[in-house]
């Protein structure tokens, strides 16, 4: 089954890589065919390794001996009728004490044998027996002479290690069980002893859950955290496999121990190896379970709502991953052939893949949100040119609540392609305005609008002082421009909407003060009512920076730390006389 499986594997990667050039090999010419050499049936069925154990155990129930050294390498001094049955029944007997043979549905079924272990090509192993204590593997070898198809007999070295051994043929199941009971046969095995299997099952399973009862106690009462969450939502996911494979382990130690027959055990072979993989899915199902509930609690109390989307989904995803493959897994096991299986699913699921392109990059691209989260469910954004709230973050698209109230969904294959610009992560907002004055503005106005709108940025106690600065930038088409620069230190668009209110309203009485104004991108007709500039304004203005040179307190072209200092926080704000501030102004 390995064999077929990482071929399968080998084969869809190759297709992938050139699809073209595997159908050219999967549709050769009628040239290139050849027809298959057929082999012709053995009698006895041994033709391969798993032919030959299966007759010699069929054989044996039968208590057909003569016919069951048919699938021994007998030597010409083992020829006579009554060697030849007392070593089939000397190697029945090491089987029913002490021996073991591979699963049925491990054991090769190919002319060729199994390739894949570490043995010569003409040789498998197939079982181990106990001899004085030792153990002596079990092999069959392919005996196929030149020009003749290939014949599996157990190999000459075991058999030679059997023939030289003398048993004792009273095993404990035959002291313990009733002449009755042995002599009445039931598919060639005494009916006592499926009695006996009967009680060795209960007994097993009775027994592993009284152990784990017994560790879960021991465990709950020396460790307190065992009791809490999730630990104990682990044990008790853990608990189930964990006893169906102790179950498993003393049956099958206890049926070697008191000598159930080697043909009942290997019967039912593919049970045990069944049971195995059942307990294995069954620990994986378990984990799923738990790791996804308990993510999903912790998502639920962050409030990550798309997290947990994401969380159900793969757990499912995950479940069915587990039951395909363990449906799989069970019917290898059982001793059906998969591979015919495995390559309708590996060529449909490359046309699914190729058909579900778009959907497959969309769960990618929802796992990336997922798990980088440059955006959350209540964000404000702006993706390419649309902007809005996240409403929603799903397996496929992600909702976007626009400003005018309509709903944009956005594949998140797209999305975590574009870029994103959440607003949502600002700790403050850039206030930058440009004033354009009129070009009647005199140097004084602009050096007294440079001082005064600094001083607003340096008092303000909304507004950052390490990164504010006001300057005049140049000479606009019809104005004298200056720029400010600064940040505001508030998190929300409200709150920073008020601030910046609050600035232009207290640089528009500076404006108005300085005696100039602002110019528009406009024409201006003056007519011989215009006064122009206030001449007494502009004469105020100059006396006052004409006093600060004189004085030496021109803070250009930049501000004294000092007089940094003695500004900072010294706005008043909210004003006074604002419904927030009753101080009267």
């Amino acid at each position: 089954m390995s064999i077929s499986i990482r071929n399968f594997f080998i084969l869809t990667f190759i297709f992938l890589l050139n699809p073209v050039e595997i159908k050219a090999q999967l549709l050769p010419s009628s040239s290139e065919v050849k027809e298959e050499v057929k082999i012709p049936d053995d009698s006895l069925g041994r033709r391969n390794p798993r032919g030959t154990v299966n007759g010699f155990l069929k054989a044996v129930s039968e208590q057909n001996y003569i016919r069951a050294s048919n699938y021994l390498y007998l030597k010409r001094s083992f020829r006579k009728n009554k060697e030849r049955e007392r070593i089939v029944k000397t190697m029945q007997n090491l089987l029913d004490q002490s021996g073991s043979i591979v699963p049925t549905s491990l054991i090769s079924d190919k002319n060729t044998g199994n390739s894949d272990d570490e043995l010569d090509a003409e040789l498998d192993l197939v079982g181990t027996i106990s001899i004085n204590g030792k153990n002596v593997k079990l092999y069959v070898e392919n005996n196929e002479r030149e020009g003749s198809p290939p014949i599996w007999l157990f190999s000459a070295e075991t058999v030679d290690a059997i023939a030289a051994v003398k048993v004792d043929e009273n095993l404990l199941v035959n002291k313990i069980l009733p002449e009755s009971l042995k002599e009445r046969l039931l598919a060639g095995v005494p009916i006592g002893q499926w009695f006996i299997i009967i009680v060795l099952v209960a007994g097993a399973y009775f027994l592993s859950w009284g152990i784990i009862a017994l560790l879960t106690f021991i465990i709950s009462k020396l460790w307190k955290k065992a009791r809490t969450e999730p630990t104990e939502g682990f044990l008790v996911a853990l608990s189930l496999p964990i006893q169906l494979y102790i179950a498993l382990w003393f049956f099958i130690d206890f049926s070697q121990r008191v000598g159930i027959s080697i043909i009942i055990r290997q019967r039912f072979s593919y049970l045990t190896v069944t049971v195995g993989i059942v307990a294995f899915l069954m620990l994986l199902w378990r984990i799923t379970d738990f790791i996804g509930e308990f993510s999903k609690n912790r998502m639920t109390v962050k409030g990550r709502v798309s997290t947990i989307s994401a969380i159900l989904f793969l757990r499912r995803t995950f479940k069915v991953a587990i039951f395909i493959f363990g449906g799989i897994a069970i019917l290898g096991a059982i001793g059906i052939d998969v591979t015919a299986g495995l390559a309708a699913l590996g060529i449909g699921g490359i046309a699914l893949a190729l058909g579900a392109q778009k959907t497959v990059e969309n769960f990618v691209g929802s796992v990336t949100l997922i798990i980088d989260q440059p955006i959350r469910v209540g964000d404000y954004c702006r993706i390419n040119d649309i902007k809005g709230n996240v409403e929603q973050i799903g397996m496929r698209s992600t909702k976007v609540r626009t400003g005018e109230r309509t709903v944009v969904t956005i594949p998140n294959g797209l999305l975590s392609a574009t870029n994103i610009e959440n607003y949502a992560f600002r700790d403050r907002f850039f206030f930058n305005p440009v004033l354009d004055l009129r070009c009647e503005t005199t140097p004084d106005q602009i050096r007294f609008l440079l001082v005064e709108i600094r001083s607003i940025l340096y008092s303000h106690p909304m507004v950052g002082n390490d990164d504010a600065r006001v300057r005049f930038i140049g000479f606009g088409a019809s104005s004298l421009r200056l720029e400010i620069n600064a940040y505001i230190l508030v998190s929300t668009l409200d709150t920073a909407l008020e601030i910046k209110e609050d600035l232009y309203l207290r640089i528009m009485d500076l404006v108005s003060e300085s005696g100039t104004g602002f110019a528009f991108p406009s024409q201006t007709l003056y007519f011989a009512k215009d006064d122009g500039i206030s001449e007494e304004k502009s004469k105020d203005v100059s006396d006052k920076v004409k006093e600060w040179n004189e004085r030496g307190e021109m803070q250009l072209p930049k501000f004294h730390p000092d007089k940094i200092k003695e500004l900072n926080d010294s706005i008043v704000y909210p004003p006074k006389g604002s419904a927030v501030n009753k101080e009267k102004p």
